[in-house]
């Protein structure tokens, strides 16, 4: 789940126009199927009159994906894989070690824990708060301070972070923990404390009144975006603060396509078409699309003449371009 800051707003003045596309692949076949039959041709007219970077690679067992690497890459924000430290960003802090914490609902089984499609369904600030507030004292034994950002989502601080890898949400949501969790030595005590947690979040009033109610309680959290900041960073000279699209995630961690497909096409007629209004005014455009594995962008610079006629007479399929994400 992508943090919130201020370069993820739409910008379009004359710097011109980039847009970040998460999820515009899943590596699954019931995404491929629904993609050949996907028509975009607001994209398809778009990508060969821009020229394609080299791509952000990658797999789909990354703990960081594509799509966060590629923002803190556009951000000049740096860290390893795991280790982009989101929330310090958030916080806008470059005094200690910080993480997310997001409360969530596990869906435990017989052989295996599956997480809950986040964000949680009608979860209140008022709700959040108070399991904050419970869930405090027990953080603090183990040196972390919580503080309430979002009912969603919570920042915290501890040096424990410093060096911790954490799988981003987007990654584990909607699928089995197990090969998710941080398995450093430094991870020890936040094992015992995810045990700890559960316990107190099983018999806690709000768990009572949501299952009352038919919600899905909140009986576990989930760390990520985890790390420290030397100094807040900064953009590389001369590019377009990203805009992140985030309309294809949510039917995409559910595997739901036909959602995906319409979602998809709504973009090719909103913001595709306008990138390539754009780039008709001669302003500078960015595309980066972001599958599971990997990231590809596309910018506006001159092409030669014998590019522009291959593109013309033997243009690439979408899909030949797209399923390599």
């Amino acid at each position: 789940m992508l943090p919130n800051t201020t370069s993820f707003h739409r910008i379009l003045d004359n710097e011109g126009m980039h847009l970040l596309i998460p999820f515009a692949f899943a590596s699954s076949e019931g995404c491929a199927q629904a993609f050949r039959q996907l028509k975009l041709p607001q994209l398809q007219a778009l990508l060969p009159r821009l020229t394609a970077r080299p791509p952000n690679s990658g797999d789909e067992f990354s703990l960081s994906p594509p799509h966060e690497r590629a923002l803190a890459q556009a951000l000049g924000l740096n860290g390893d894989d795991g280790r982009l430290p989101w929330a310090a960003l958030q916080a806008r802090s470059t005094e200690g070690a910080w993480a997310f914490v997001s409360p969530c609902h596990w869906q435990i089984g017989a052989l295996h824990i599956a997480m809950h499609h986040a964000p949680l369904p009608q979860f209140s600030a008022e709700e959040s708060q108070t399991l904050l507030a419970a869930m405090q004292p027990y953080f603090a034994e183990d040196g972390i301070t919580l503080r309430y950002e979002q009912p969603q989502r919570w920042l915290a601080q501890g040096e424990i972070f410093r060096e911790l890898a954490t799988a981003s949400l987007d990654r584990v949501a909607g699928r089995q923990v197990d090969r998710w969790m941080p398995d450093s030595a430094a991870a020890s005590s936040l094992r015992r404390l995810q045990s700890e947690m559960q316990m107190l979040l099983y018999t806690h009033p709000i768990s009572e009144t949501r299952n009352e109610q038919g919600l899905l309680p909140v009986n576990s959290f989930w760390l990520h975006g985890s790390g420290a900041l030397a100094a807040l960073p900064s953009p590389p000279a001369g590019s377009t603060p990203p805009q992140a699209i985030t309309t294809l995630r949510e039917p995409a961690l559910a595997e739901d396509w036909a959602t995906w497909t319409q979602a998809w096409q709504a973009l090719d007629a909103g913001p595709v078409a306008a990138l390539g209004a754009e780039l008709a005014a001669g302003r500078p455009a960015m595309l980066t699309l972001c599958g599971e594995r990997q990231s590809q962008s596309w910018v506006a610079q001159p092409q030669a003449l014998w590019q522009k006629i291959m593109n013309k007479i033997r243009p690439q399929p979408l899909s030949t371009l797209i399923e390599e994400l």
